[in-house]
């Protein structure tokens, strides 16, 4: 059965974070209702990252409401998965472009992420966990 560990995520699912696994990040919409949208990830420190466009309804969510959930399934056995639950700590436009890129790399093999849109901005946003469950 899942593990639940309070803020850290164990060290034997931390190649869930590195390797191209996307997370499910689930938002709360104005009226509470759950929003749920696939992203991709990465990890600074002890915090997961997400990026997305300005304006968008997760982007939307988040500023309004900073809890988050995310659930992050291994692409080579889904039966193993991280779940967070934590909230955005901080966003930030310094430096989303060159994330996105990176993120691009990571899933795609691409240098440049090629669905960029010429007015978008690009957002990090940075979930500090509060909760950690696993399973596998």
């Amino acid at each position: 059965m899942g593990e639940a560990m309070k803020n850290s995520i164990p060290k034997e699912f931390a190649d869930l974070l590195e390797k191209p696994a996307f997370a499910s990040l689930a938002t709360l919409m104005p009226d509470g209702s759950p929003q749920v949208t696939p992203v991709w990830v990465d990890r600074d420190g002890d915090s997961i990252r997400v990026n997305t466009a300005k304006g968008r309804v997760k982007d939307r969510n988040m500023r309004r409401d900073a809890r988050v959930a995310l659930a992050i399934a291994d692409p080579a056995n889904p039966y193993r998965y991280l779940q967070i639950r934590g909230r955005v700590v901080d966003i930030t436009e310094q430096g989303a472009d060159q994330h996105i890129d990176k993120l691009a790399m990571k899933y795609m093999g691409k240098e440049k992420y090629p669905f960029r849109s010429a007015t978008e901005v690009r957002v990090i946003y940075k979930i500090a966990p509060d909760a950690v469950n696993t399973m596998g």
